[in-house]
């Protein structure tokens, strides 16, 4: 086992003289203490690309050597698609060690468009000659890092020791942070008794490894090193940049390195009670950069001393050098009362350092000219033929009436209220008489899952309700269905839409969030658009938008297939966000670290 580093870690004291605490004294209060974070940025507007500032420039042809090598590894799109992102792939020179900080990852850990997010965006990174880590919980025994094959090292962060196993694959470095209280029987942060009431711990032990690992963990040789730009994902890694700001730039480490926290669900903040501030082994004064008080009719729980607690969203916002989320839309909505959550003041207040950068989809799994799951594989050139395929084998597959002229409507997504999920059951009466299929598939609100077998039972020629989640079934859905239903309440970005229109199936969704960014709504006067989006989230509205979706579908199927076409042409892939977020990092690295 080996300790934090000498000036990497302040939490190991093993080794260092008694002199060196006096490193992190801080100012006597907090008001001087909230002086050492920038109020405004040196430049709230974008640079002009002259004015990039490259973490580590290397001559042109080692640049494209690597960029070569990772891109083979992680089996990009094709590199036609680089060149209509800004000519980035072509111009960019500047190259960053990224080290992504998350709780979850695919394929290994996944609960939601985190995961999917953290496995996709890392690899594109890397594509571009970026030098990429990314360091998530162990949850289990995992293949590609077994048991018998041991952590490569362990190091001492706050009170334990912690096992770092590595894996390189498509051109990224992942990370997997071991200890005992990551595994469990239940899911990754509840099971069926609740939330665990250890989460606290188990990801301040997530932050505090993620920026020991590129300090210590070797890799061919050499370290990360502290010139790194941290993303830090949630509130789970939203400590990262708090630990930045507080211990390690006071003691000479990561001087210049920045961090970029990245919401994708600004909905769950990691609130815990205020004298848990305690067990994160801060300075005292630091507590001002947690501290959080809940207004009386937002107080709930076990919440003492008049709704005060520590939230750790909240310190991630207020030392974190730019904040991004999931879509510019998403960026906007959390601006707001409606969509902010309590943090809307606070965000506006950075909003200077705020952008929203669409998430792209995975080219390899969600391809429907390579997917696996599918009973006849198709392309943009032969999609109706396609499709109509697809259509026959799940109707026979679920046991429906094999009508090719029936507009098959499909719904993939959690049942509980954010999804609107019970939307979708408030317009099935109606839905029902206008002679289309159904199918739906997810798992959550015991209400709702209820809710779907009813569907079922009530309409057993016209509908069918999956209670549970099966890939192979939501590929299926995806590509037989004419229509995807998206009416959720609020979206940061949402990726079934874009899974919907890259195998040709028209959306229909509530315009919010990442949903109003990516399902532009049909305009028939001049043919463009990629499906059609309805507000407010009412069931008269989803009502009218169904109805000009069906009308469309059977009235002017020319327009309707035109539809189908140019969602399948949408530029979706992963290398244009990974461009959009290298102009983030130029700017983060212009500007002097927000708090220091």
């Amino acid at each position: 086992m080996r300790p934090s580093l000498l000036h990497a870690s302040p939490f190991s004291t093993a080794g260092r003289p008694a002199s060196s605490k006096q490193t992190f004294q801080a100012p006597k209060s907090v008001a001087k203490q909230l002086l050492h974070c920038r109020k405004w940025s040196l430049r709230p507007h974008a640079p002009k690309a002259a004015e990039s500032v490259a973490s580590t420039v290397i001559d042109e042809q080692s640049l494209n050597e690597r960029r070569s090598s990772a891109a083979q590894a992680a089996s990009t799109p094709d590199s036609t698609h680089h060149k209509e992102v800004r000519g980035a792939t072509e111009t960019a020179r500047a190259t960053y060690n990224i080290v992504f900080v998350t709780a979850e990852v695919a394929p290994w850990s996944k609960t939601g468009g985190l995961g999917d997010v953290c496995g996709s965006l890392p690899p594109a990174l890397a594509a571009r000659g970026h030098r990429v880590m990314v360091v998530s919980p162990r949850y289990a025994n995992y293949d590609v890092v077994p048991d018998s094959k041991g952590p490569q090292m362990k190091v001492s962060v706050l009170d334990t020791e912690v096992g770092l196993y590595h894996h390189r694959s498509k051109g990224v470095d992942w990370v997997f942070v071991d200890h005992p209280s990551y595994p469990r029987p239940g899911g990754l942060y509840a099971d069926a008794f609740g939330v665990y009431g250890d989460n606290q711990y188990r990801y301040t032990l997530l932050c505090l490894a993620g920026l020991e690992a590129p300090l210590q963990l070797q890799i061919e040789g050499s370290t990360f090193g502290d010139d790194c730009i941290f993303i830090a994902n949630d509130w789970h890694a939203a400590m990262t940049p708090v630990y930045l700001a507080a211990k390690y730039r006071p003691g000479g480490v990561y001087g210049n390195a920045r961090s970029v926290l990245a919401i994708h669900n600004l909905r769950h903040q990691g609130v815990f009670p205020p004298k848990t501030f305690a067990t994160y082994g801060l300075p005292g004064h630091w507590y001002g950069a947690l501290e959080w008080q809940y207004p009386p009719h937002q107080r709930q729980g076990s919440y003492e001393e008049e709704g005060r607690a520590v939230n750790t969203m909240k310190g991630g916002i207020s030392t974190a050098d730019r904040i991004v989320t999931v879509s510019p839309g998403y960026a906007w909505e959390i601006l707001t009362p409606e969509g902010g959550w309590g943090m809307e003041q606070m965000l506006g207040s950075r909003a200077y350092a705020l952008n929203g950068v669409l998430n792209g989809i995975d080219n390899h799994d969600w391809n429907p000219q390579h997917d696996k799951h599918l009973a006849q594989k198709f392309s943009v050139s032969n999609f109706s033929r396609g499709k109509a395929a697809n259509k026959a084998a799940l109707q026979k597959e679920l046991d429906l009436p094999e009508r090719p002229e029936v507009p098959l409507i499909g719904f993939i997504g959690r049942l509980d209220y954010q999804k609107g999920a019970d939307l979708v059951l408030g317009v099935l009466p109606w839905l029902m008489e206008q002679d289309v299929q159904l199918v739906c598939l997810g798992t959550g609100d015991v209400s709702l899952e209820a809710g779907m077998r009813w569907m079922e039972n009530t309409y057993p020629d016209r509908a069918r309700g999956w209670v549970g989640f099966n890939v192979p079934m939501s590929h299926k859905i995806t590509a037989a269905a004419d229509i995807l239903l998206m009416p959720s309440r609020f979206e940061p970005c949402g990726l079934n839409q874009l899974y919907a229109m890259a195998y040709g199936t028209v959306p229909v969704a509530h315009a919010t969030g990442g949903l109003r960014d990516t399902v532009l709504p049909f305009n028939p006067w001049d043919g463009t658009g990629t499906g059609w989006t309805f507000s407010p989230c009412t069931t008269d509205a989803f009502t009218g938008a169904l109805r000009n979706t069906l009308e469309t579908f059977r009235e002017h199927p020319d327009s309707f297939k035109a539809l189908q076409q140019r969602g399948m042409e949408r530029n979706s892939t992963w290398d244009k966000a990974a461009a959009e977020y290298e102009t983030i990092f130029g700017w983060a690295k212009i500007d002097q670290p927000y708090c220091k």
